[in-house]
């Protein structure tokens, strides 16, 4: 059986659920709309046509330790009889996957990060409001000349460029349901906050986005209310700061007034001379801590502001996740092209959604929080169901087999622990061969 109709057989699954099962995540008329992308289009009959290739990218995120050939025979992708040496060529693979390029990956992720983004959940708000989060991660790919030249080396103290090629990636996470709403991906050298202009028009409404340090700039703070009803933002203060205290609430909390730099008024004509922000201290472990905030006082007080952005560690989770669960550590991603390498970051972040979002539905199905949900635990238990239905027979059981996995992934909720009260400290070196001092780190 296909992984393709596996995932999207929805004939027998309203036995389950209307609408929150995993083969109905990804809707047939979005596969097709992604199809209209790809660089070449043919009327060959191939043993592997483009929507089965698009499946196979996506196999490849949830099976990282694996040959791309074998990801194809544990799926059964193959349009004629089952998928081994005889019809699928390893030649053949890699061709399929140059063809199909990286705009469907890409379209496809934003079109389901940007539906399951704005899906509400029980308890998912915070005083009416969305809480998104936007920050940046790095991931380095293999070393080769025609991907240094594209992607770039990381930052360091002098002329040495890093180990690695390093690729940049910005997105906007719900923190409560951890879906992936939009991102972005280029070359090192581009700046996060350049990055993150190209999405903060598609922010949804009634939302409050947590931000960090870096993405500091009244340019993008100010597009944030600007292009949307009730959208707000809330991000850590900078020193040196210069401002006039407008209004002050309460001893941790007052309204300022800052100028917005030349620089700003250059690049966007539009911008005020001033802006207002509203800055909210507090104490963590005897140390002030103070955030900037467009949310208003009369209707947010001093302590809700105050807990609120420690929910943007959410992202680095997710982040987390990413990298170390789907991705295992590797120390670089595994393709050698640049088209093919921005496949296969755009696939890495439709496989976490479609990870998160299905973890999610079971958690409300079995009254938890999304939040709740081990993704590692779900994402194993997801992998390997995916190769046992689709070698499973008959087709018609398959919605069975679904509800199954949904009552299984239910069950996978984080324990939570105490911290450990004993100091952390490495008990051996981490290798036994001599540490050049003078190399470049990774980053």
């Amino acid at each position: 059986m296909l992984l393709h109709q596996t995932l999207l057989d929805i004939d027998d699954l309203h036995q389950f659920s209307d609408q929150s099962t995993f083969t109905q995540n990804i809707p047939v008329e979005w596969i097709e709309s992604a199809l209209t992308l790809t660089q070449s289009a043919t009327i060959r009959r191939r043993r592997l046509p483009t929507d089965q290739v698009l499946w196979l990218v996506l196999g490849m995120s949830l099976f990282r330790d694996e040959p791309i050939a074998d990801v194809a025979r544990r799926l059964n992708i193959c349009s004629q009889g089952l998928a081994n040496e005889s019809l699928l060529a390893k030649s053949g693979i890699s061709t399929a996957r140059q063809r199909l390029g990286s705009q469907p990956l890409e379209w496809l992720f934003r079109k389901t990060g940007s539906h399951w983004g704005r899906e509400r959940y029980p308890h998912d708000d915070w005083n009416g409001l969305q809480v998104l989060a936007v920050d940046g991660a790095l991931f380095r790919t293999p070393d080769t000349p025609e991907l240094r030249e594209h992607f770039g080396s990381g930052n360091t103290s002098s002329n040495r460029q890093t180990p690695y090629p390093v690729m940049r990636l910005v997105g906007l996470m719900n923190t409560r349901s951890h879906i992936m709403l939009d991102a972005q991906i280029s070359p090192y050298r581009k700046g996060e906050i350049r990055m993150a202009e190209s999405f903060i028009a598609r922010i949804p409404d009634h939302s409050v986005t947590l931000l960090d340090k870096g993405f500091w700039g009244a340019d993008l703070l100010l597009n944030i209310g600007f292009n949307g009803d009730n959208r707000h933002w809330l991000i850590p203060a900078r020193k040196g700061l210069v401002y006039e205290e407008v209004e002050r609430y309460n001893p941790q909390d007052k309204l300022l007034q800052m100028k917005v730099s030349a620089q700003a008024r250059k690049r966007n004509p539009n911008l005020p001379e001033t802006w207002e922000v509203r800055a909210v201290t507090y104490d963590i472990n005897g140390i002030e801590k103070t955030v900037y905030t467009s949310l208003p006082y009369a209707q947010y007080d001093t302590e809700m502001v105050a807990e609120l952005y420690h929910e943007r560690w959410e992202i680095e989770l997710g982040f987390r996740d990413i990298k170390s669960s789907m991705n295992n550590n590797a120390l670089t991603l595994r393709s050698k092209k640049v088209e093919l390498i921005y496949q296969e970051a755009w696939s890495l972040l439709l496989a976490y959604n479609v990870v998160r979002r299905e973890a999610g539905q079971a958690a409300i199905a079995y009254q938890r929080l999304p939040g709740e949900m081990s993704f590692k635990a779900a994402y194993c238990y997801i992998a390997s169901q995916l190769i046992v239905m689709a070698q499973a027979q008959p087709i018609s059981k398959t919605g069975t087999r679904l509800s199954h996995l949904r009552s299984g992934i239910g069950e996978l909720c984080v324990n939570y622990r105490p911290r450990p009260s004993r100091p952390r400290t490495v008990k051996m070196s981490k290798t036994r061969y001599p540490v050049n001092r003078h190399a470049a780190p990774l980053k």
